[in-house]
């Protein structure tokens, strides 16, 4: 699944889907570790080379990208030990490039989307991207009230105690500014003060940290905030929350308000008038990177003009306003001591390559992923290669080639197994994917355990208790086998109690907790069954496309049909593609996983979605855009009415609310009117969704 796996324009529709499902279930994984526990599993480095390829086929299949793919996701839930803290608005991430003309693609974008002349000028900032952790700090009447790590963008953990220890985040905001802010930035710590923390950990007997990243997340993440009070961090402010008021109108003066209230922002960041002045920009930074005191990966483009950047809004994780310009990889040369197979949830069977430790651009490198038999053939890599590694990014590490010059004579070909080595079922692989996958399903105790571990995981249950260990044991002795099993461990918490490394105080809290979540929101619930390629984010969008559970279960039984209006419908949410509708009904035309639904209602309160914005007129109306419009693009319309909390759909069906008409409607508004579809005018639009002052 690397960008070497296999030629992107020689990937059939199934096996672009394929991958794309494998690289989102992978990308989970690593986000879990890299964001919440500040401890890769492959080091720093798993991470953009797939996410530029998921990028790379999402743009080949543009029908099969998927809302919940690595491309829109970003972090992990909060980890356990620090409150969470809700952010008033998200705090999403950065899409990425990597050469010129990637970044002049994005230019293209934002033309389009506002319906600018091709030759357009745009004006940028831009800013060094720190390699630390992200923050947002919450003032009310200028005084910090509170700050919160990014987490899953949509809550974080309270470290405001830790937060107050940084010299560098004003407790009072210095001059005028609105009663309630919320000012995002970076904590980092220097390579000066990494390298001081390094000496004291190894004089203390303590294990030294990986990289300055890994450093600051680790003491700002500490309990005890004397310990963060103690180490040197750095902050970098550069990014608007919510406010209630108006501070600037261009990025440029933001920054300027930022460095007025008394925070520190990177002195290189610059306003650049064109896109000739950020090839030069990105061209200065990279030739400085290695002389600065801090680490940064790349640069940060921001439309300047904030009124562009409201209109811009978002798409996924992504804000359209923005690009992270990456610098080139960073390589180095180590030993492949050995490839191990790991077995997912949906049985694919990804091989995992294990390396001599080695230092690539400042992270130690220790595994990889090869990602499938064709990778391994392709670049004929065997155990015992002296292997080139490359962090693309800066952040994923891959096996780029083996030096075949030096291969020792007993290095070892890697034979890819027709059997699972967990439960020893037949691994196939289907003539057009690339992945094999273990045919043993539920019988495959990795499987079962991987599927439940997934139901308890914080964006989905949030069982504290149930992680991976606790669930293997539970599974292997028979206490649990479904996820239903797990609320009904009440009646053996004595049995838990005497279980060795538990207690009566350990086996009560566990049962307390599950108890706990017997109360889910409808899309916490859809995402927790584990539909293959139905991520966080799909499972939001069907939750508030369908609103309860009842419905959604309905819709999806009467989907089956094909050619029914269910499945037309399904079929044409925005952001659902015939792949994942597929997967839904694929899921629902098994007979056991309709029962497992059923026995967890039962079990369970599932509360209804709320629109995103329950003031809006449009919220939770169905909404169908046709012809074009005057006033803004098509595109801008849908994030817009989505913003408001509609739900937009390509299809005009009896559930349509309303029909927005623009020039040259065309066989839609035909269909409004064979329907009786309210259809409004664009002016109408507009007035409706408060788009006029």
């Amino acid at each position: 699944m690397t960008k070497g796996a296999r030629p992107i324009d020689a990937l059939s529709r199934d096996e672009a889907a394929a991958e794309l499902a494998e690289l989102a279930a992978e990308i989970t994984r690593l986000d879990l570790a890299y964001y919440r526990d500040d401890a890769p599993e492959v080091t720093d480095a798993e991470y953009d080379a797939r996410r530029a390829r998921n990028a790379a086929i999402e743009a080949r299949f543009p029908d099969l990208v998927r809302p919940d793919s690595p491309s829109r996701r970003l972090g992990a839930a909060p980890a356990a030990g620090f409150a969470k803290y809700r952010h008033r608005q998200p705090m999403l991430s950065l899409g990425n490039v990597f050469q010129e003309e990637e970044f002049g693609e994005f230019c293209a974008r934002v033309r389009r989307f506002l319906g600018l002349p091709e030759t357009a000028s745009l004006a940028f900032v831009g800013e060094p991207k720190i390699d630390g952790l992200s923050i947002s700090l919450t003032y009310i009447d200028g005084v910090l009230t509170h700050g919160a790590t990014r987490g899953d963008g949509i809550e974080g953990e309270d470290v405001s105690a830790n937060l107050r220890t940084l010299a560098s985040i004003p407790a009072r905001l210095a001059g005028e500014a609105p009663a309630l802010i919320e000012i995002r930035g970076e904590v980092f710590m220097t390579k000066g003060d990494f390298l001081a923390l390094n000496e004291e950990q190894e004089a203390l007997g303590r294990k030294p940290f990986a990289n300055p990243r890994n450093a600051a997340a680790g003491s700002l993440r500490q309990l005890d905030p004397t310990i963060t009070a103690g180490r040197k961090l750095s902050f970098f402010a550069y990014a608007l929350g919510e406010a209630s008021a108006s501070v600037a109108d261009t990025h440029a003066r933001y920054l300027d308000r930022l460095r007025g209230w008394g925070f520190a922002v990177n002195p290189l960041s610059r306003r650049l008038a064109g896109e000739g002045e950020v090839l030069a920009f990105q061209a200065e930074m990279a030739a400085r990177r290695a002389g600065l005191d801090y680490d940064i990966d790349g640069v940060v483009y921001k439309i300047d003009d904030l009124a562009w950047q409201r209109r811009l809004g978002f798409a996924g994780r992504d804000p359209r306003w923005a690009i992270a310009w990456k610098f080139p990889a960073e390589r180095a040369e180590t030993r492949l001591l050995d490839i191990r197979l790991q077995v997912g949830r949906t049985g694919a069977l990804t091989p995992v390559a294990l390396l001599q430790p080695v230092n690539v651009g400042g992270v130690l490198v220790t595994r990889a992923s090869l990602h499938n038999e064709d990778e391994i053939a392709r670049k004929d890599v065997r155990i015992g290669d002296t292997v080139i590694v490359e962090r693309a990014g800066d952040v994923i590490p891959q096996i780029v080639a083996a030096i075949a010059e030096r291969r020792p004579a007993d290095a070892t070909p890697f034979l890819f197994p027709d059997h699972c080595p967990v439960c020893g079922s037949l691994a196939l692989r289907p003539p057009d994917e690339v992945v094999r996958r273990c045919t043993g399903g539920l019988i495959c105790p990795a499987q079962a355990v991987e599927r439940l571990v997934h139901f308890c995981s914080r964006a989905a249950f949030d069982i504290e208790g149930m992680g991976e260990r606790t669930v293997a044991a539970f599974y292997a002795d028979g206490l649990i086998r479904g996820p239903a099993d797990i609320f009904r461990l009440g009646p053996h918490e004595a049995e838990i109690a005497a279980r060795e490394g538990w207690g009566k105080v350990s086996a009560r809290k566990l049962i307390a907790a599950i108890e706990a979540r017997r109360r889910i929101p409808l899309a916490r619930f859809i995402y927790a069954l584990g539909i293959r390629r139905v991520g966080e984010t799909i499972a939001k969008l069907l939750a508030r496309h369908y609103g309860g559970i009842t419905h959604w279960r309905a819709e999806m039984i009467a989907a089956q049909v094909v050619g029914s209006e269910a499945r037309s419908a399904l079929g044409n949410i925005l952001g659902i593609g015939p792949a994942i509708a597929e997967e839904l009904v694929d899921f629902f035309a098994e007979a056991r996983n309709r029962a497992i639904l059923d026995e967890l209602v039962g079990l369970l309160v599932i509360e209804d979605a709320e629109p995103a914005e329950s003031g809006s007129a449009i919220a939770g109306k169905l909404v169908v855009f046709t012809g074009s419009l005057a006033s803004m693009t098509r595109a801008e319309a849908k994030a817009r009415a989505e913003a408001l909390g509609a739900r937009v759909t390509d299809s005009v069906s009896r559930q349509t609310d309303y029909v927005v008409l623009g020039a040259e409607a065309g066989s839609k508004a035909r269909r409004a009117a064979e329907l009786g579809v309210k259809t409004l005018s664009e002016v109408e639009w507009r007035a409706l969704a408060g788009l006029d002052p």
